[in-house]
């Protein structure tokens, strides 16, 4: 993949003095990102976020009432609890900017 690095002198040339180096040409290069359509509706947007943030809760209560039963490991029970605390908090601040600006929105003078 960087083929012409051993080829740059230790001098600013490449191969010889004053010589520029330039870029190989990579090849056969597979993208491993997953390209999907992407909504373009705020509210899609938003309604798919608080799907999330719902199930990542259900999932860290559920885990911390398997924690209580002995089902999971004391490691899963902090993970779960961790993970809603962030999407609480996270979720929080989203609605906290939702309010704001709605607010001033409706202060603006028509």
């Amino acid at each position: 993949m960087l083929d012409g690095v051993g080829k740059v002198s230790p001098f600013g040339g490449v191969g010889g003095a004053g010589a520029i180096a330039q870029p190989t040409p990579v090849t056969g290069a597979v993208n491993p990102v997953k390209t999907e359509a992407l909504p373009t509706d705020f509210g899609v947007v938003l309604g798919q976020m608080t799907l999330d943030a719902i199930s990542t809760l259900k999932a860290g209560e559920q885990t911390a009432v398997a924690g209580v039963r002995g089902q999971a490991t004391t490691q899963q029970v902090v993970e779960a609890v961790m993970a809603s605390e962030q999407t609480l908090q996270a979720s929080i601040a989203i609605r906290d900017k939702v309010v704001a600006s709605y607010l001033e929105i409706s202060r603006m003078t028509i």
